[in-house]
């Protein structure tokens, strides 16, 4: 029986930026940075196994992916395309207080394209990562 969810995928355009952004913007912590070789299948040259979580969540993986990965190299481009233009919507990023998060990571340079305000399920704000992926900061208070 499946217990529980341990990583997912975000594809990002540079892992070196995504690792910035989402380790001194969002204060996430990196749980793995390993250089994997080219004997696993389908890796080519190989790849970069970067995986970043939250503090408060230790058991959680978060994937900063090279769109290569696992993926042809037309497929890796046309999800390129897509991360750049910011037609992927990642997921949702929860806060105990929505405004002062928003707050704080917009003095850190995170860019939002919605303001914190108020919806049936909580307070929202919608902000972007440094590759594109959209993301709902949401949660209470305001």
């Amino acid at each position: 029986m499946i217990r529980r969810i341990s990583h997912t995928c975000f594809y990002v355009l540079d892992q070196d930026r995504a690792k910035a952004f989402y380790t001194e913007k969002l204060g996430f912590d990196v749980r793995n940075d390993v250089s994997m070789g080219a004997e696993f299948e389908g890796a080519g040259e190989g790849f970069r196994w970067l995986t970043v979580g939250p503090p408060d969540q230790p058991d959680v993986e978060i994937i900063l992916a090279d769109p290569r990965m696992g993926n042809d190299p037309e497929s890796a481009e046309q999800i390129r395309a897509l991360v750049a233009k910011g037609a992927l919507g990642a997921g949702v990023m929860a806060a105990d207080d929505v405004q002062k998060t928003y707050e704080e990571l917009s003095a850190r340079g995170v860019v939002f394209t919605q303001e914190p305000a108020s919806r049936p399920y909580g307070v929202e704000a919608i902000f972007r990562d440094d590759s594109g992926n959209w993301f709902s900061l949401t949660g209470g208070a305001s």
